[in-house]
């Protein structure tokens, strides 16, 4: 069993990288028009910079994982702005893509938590068909909208789990085709358990993003041995390997907040789990020191006898 891992957004070890500078509206709107079409161009001119410097960066460490930042482009998805982010920018997002295809990076983006179906407001899912159209044009511009994948969790209950679901389902419609099949669904820690959202997958043709500190947060009756394979399964389509969600809690009084780094021993009965399945997995790691808490997890883990690193970021079970 093999098992891959990545971080989230910002290699936190690189001075200045941050690949999220953004400018509220508030700022925006007290603007000449000069002011602010120059402030959005220099925004994301650096967030692309800083984005091609962690694909670098991800090559040089072989850590084969990583998650776009979802704010490359400041207000892109704000009604009264709507800009043209692609085209000023087309060399460089071409360039990342480039990067990402000649290394076999694996990557992805996860919108914020306004990005729902579940809501009974339409205009709050005609917002995350803008939402999601946004991430899917990033990864147009990248050439890697048959490669990456959109993540997003079902979203709230509104008091009645049932109506709901039924509610995501209809309002799932209105998405494009292409952007849906490039879209993934995530369990979460108060909500929809693993299991429920395995049904939702399932019904939708959706890949799972098994999330294990939400799962031990919000458990399902559903053993591991049983829900991991089904999981495991709606990946079929799209031809990637499973990927897995990894944090610790931060305390035990804090138990949905995660933690600097990974406890190893918080996730060694998942991974015992996984080497019973076979199934080789991909963790994206959650944690707020993001690079060096991935890297360190895999120096962690290689320690473990049968345990062998055969990359920067990538470890072997005998």
């Amino acid at each position: 069993m093999k098992i891959r891992f990545g971080y989230v957004s910002t290699a936190i070890t690189l001075w200045e990288a941050s690949p999220s500078r953004t400018l509220t509206f508030t700022r925006y709107s007290k603007m000449t028009e000069t002011e602010r079409v120059d402030k959005l161009m220099s925004l994301t001119y650096l967030n692309l910079e800083s984005t091609a410097r962690m694909i670098h960066y991800n090559i040089a460490h072989e850590i084969p994982l990583y998650r776009f930042s979802s704010s490359i482009a400041p207000l892109a998805t704000h009604p009264e702005v709507l800009w043209d982010f692609v085209t000023p920018f087309k060399d460089k997002w071409q360039e990342i893509g480039r990067l990402v295809k000649a290394k076999g990076l694996r990557t992805s983006f996860h919108p914020n938590q306004y990005t729902l179906f579940t809501s009974p407001r339409p205009e709050v899912s005609d917002n995350a068909v803008i939402d999601m159209e946004y991430h899917y044009r990033m990864l147009e511009a990248m050439g890697l909208e048959n490669e990456g994948v959109i993540n997003i969790h079902i979203g709230g209950a509104y008091g009645n789990k049932e109506e709901t679901i039924v509610r995501f389902h209809e309002n799932l419609r209105k998405l494009p085709l292409p952007i849906k099949k490039r879209m993934t669904l995530e369990n979460d820690d108060k909500t929809y358990n693993a299991e429920e959202t395995l049904v939702t997958c399932q019904k939708e043709d959706i890949p799972l993003v098994f999330d294990y500190h939400h799962h031990m947060a919000n458990l399902c009756d559903r053993p591991l041995e049983e829900l991991l394979p089904a999981g495991f399964a709606t990946w079929e389509r799209i031809g990637i390997r499973p990927k897995i969600h990894i944090s610790s809690p931060k305390t035990e009084k804090a138990f949905r907040s995660h933690a600097d780094h990974v406890d190893p021993e918080f996730i060694l009965p998942l991974i015992k789990v996984l080497r019973g399945i076979g199934q080789d997995v991909d963790f994206m790691i959650e944690a707020k020191r993001k690079d060096q808490a991935a890297l360190a997890l895999v120096e962690d883990l290689s320690k473990i006898r049968g345990v062998k690193r055969i990359g920067g970021a990538t470890l072997e079970w005998k």
